[in-house]
C-alpha cells in the first residue's frame, strides 16, 4: 500500500529552495546588482537595517544590527561552545535564527555546519551574515523539531547545540527523544533553558503567562528534572553553567518569588540508561521509549572524536548540586560572551 503524501512536506521539498532564493534576494540591493551594501549608510536604509534581528550582529565595521537581548546579558552557550573542540567536526545548530553559532563553528574550523529553523523567517539574514563574515555553512528549514531525526536521514553529528528552544516546545522530552539519534557515539549535546530551582522533578507550566510574557513558551522544568531526562536520553552532564534571573531576567520575564535562571549544560553521548533500576526498566520496556527514539540508529552511529576542554576530567556532575555550590556565571558579561556577535569574533 502507498503510504499517503503529506502536502506540508512535499511543499517544502519542490517549494522549499526557491522560497529561500527569494527570501535571500529582498536583502540585495536590487535583482540584477547581486551585492550586499559595501557603506554603512547604504547598509542602514537597507531592509537588512531596518529589519528585526534576535542577535547583535556586526555586518560592517561598527556597523551593528541591534538585537533582542541587551549587550550585558552573558550568552551562555557562546561561552559553553569555546570548550569544544570543533575543528574537524559536524555540527548541528538548532533555532539557528540569524546564524551566531554557526558562523563562530565554521569560524573556528568545524568541517561540517548545518543551522535549521521552524522556517525561512532568517533565511535572507543568514545568507547576508555569511557574506559579511566571510563564511559558509548550510542550512535547512525544518518545521517542528519533533521527528527531527526523520527530517535529516543519513546525517551524525559530533556536536550538536539544542539552546534556547525547550521552553517553546509543547514537549520537550519528545523533542530530545528526536535529537538524541542525530548525535553521534561519544558526541556533544550542548542543552541550554531555563529551569527552576524547585528541589523536586517538577515541571511548571506557564500558565496565563506567570512565568513568561512571550506567548511562544510554555515549559519550565527543575533542575533535578533536566537532569534525569538527560541522563534517561543516555546524554551524561560534564559541565554546565548557570545564570540567575536575579541578576538578568531576560526581556517578558518577572522571577518574582521563584527562583529560576538560564541552564547550560554539555552532555556526552552515553552507551545505557541506568542512572537508577527504574531507569533501567523503563528503557527495556516502555513503548514510548523504544517507539519515539531511534536507538538502532543511534547505537549504530559512527564514533566521535570530539574532545572538550571543561577542565574537570568529564567526569559526570549532579546538575542540582553543581549549580548550588558554583557562582553563577558574572553579570554584567564582556562583549566577547554576549549576544553581541562583532566581525573579529572567532569564539
Amino acid at each position: 500500500m502507498r503510504r499517503p503524501v503529506n502536502p506540508s512536506s512535499t511543499h517544502r521539498t519542490v517549494a522549499g529552495p526557491l522560497l529561500r532564493q527569494r527570501a535571500i534576494r529582498r536583502y540585495r540591493t536590487g535583482v540584477l546588482r547581486i551585492k550586499y551594501p559595501s557603506d554603512v549608510d547604504e547598509l542602514k536604509m537597507s531592509r537588512l537595517g531596518r529589519d528585526w534581528w534576535y542577535y547583535s550582529m556586526e555586518l560592517l565595521p561598527e556597523a551593528v544590527m541591534p538585537g533582542h537581548y541587551p549587550a550585558e546579558v552573558p550568552m551562555l552557550p557562546r561561552i559553553m561552545l569555546r570548550r569544544c573542540e570543533v575543528e574537524g567536526m559536524s555540527c548541528l545548530d538548532m533555532g539557528t535564527m540569524e546564524g551566531l553559532v554557526p558562523v563562530l563553528l565554521a569560524k573556528r574550523g568545524a568541517r561540517d555546519v548545518l543551522g535549521v529553523d521552524f522556517s525561512n523567517h532568517c533565511v535572507g539574514k543568514l545568507a547576508a551574515v555569511q557574506h559579511y563574515h566571510g563564511v559558509s555553512f548550510n542550512y535547512r528549514t525544518v518545521g517542528l523539531m519533533y521527528r527531527l531525526d526523520r527530517k535529516l536521514r543519513r546525517r551524525g553529528f559530533d556536536l550538536i547545540n539544542c539552546s534556547g528552544l525547550l521552553y517553546h516546545v509543547f514537549s520537550p522530552l519528545m523533542v530530545l527523544a528526536a535529537v538524541r539519534p542525530l548525535i553521534k557515539r561519544g558526541g556533544l549535546l550542548l542543552l541550554s533553558t531555563i529551569v527552576t530551582l524547585d528541589s523536586a522533578y517538577t515541571m511548571h507550566f506557564n500558565a496565563g503567562g506567570q512565568l513568561h510574557a512571550e506567548a511562544n513558551t510554555f515549559w519550565y522544568p527543575s533542575v533535578r528534572l533536566l537532569d534525569y531526562l538527560l541522563r534517561y536520553m543516555r546524554l551524561r552532564p560534564i559541565d554546565c553553567a548557570f545564570l540567575s534571573h536575579s541578576d538578568a531576567p531576560p526581556p517578558g520575564v518577572d522571577p518574582g518569588d521563584r527562583a529560576s535562571g538560564y541552564l547550560s549544560v554539555v552532555c556526552r553521548a552515553i552507551e545505557r540508561a541506568d542512572a537508577d533500576q527504574w531507569m533501567k526498566d523503563s528503557a527495556a520496556t516502555s513503548w514510548d521509549y523504544l517507539g519515539l527514539t531511534d536507538w538502532v540508529r543511534a547505537d549504530r552511529q559512527a564514533h566521535s572524536a570530539i574532545r572538550y576542554r571543561g577542565g574537570r576530567d568529564e567526569q559526570p556532575i549532579e546538575l542540582e548540586a553543581f549549580v548550588s555550590r558554583e557562582q553563577p556565571v558574572p553579570f554584567p558579561a564582556q562583549e566577547q560572551d554576549s549576544h553581541v556577535l562583532r566581525l573579529s569574533a572567532v569564539t
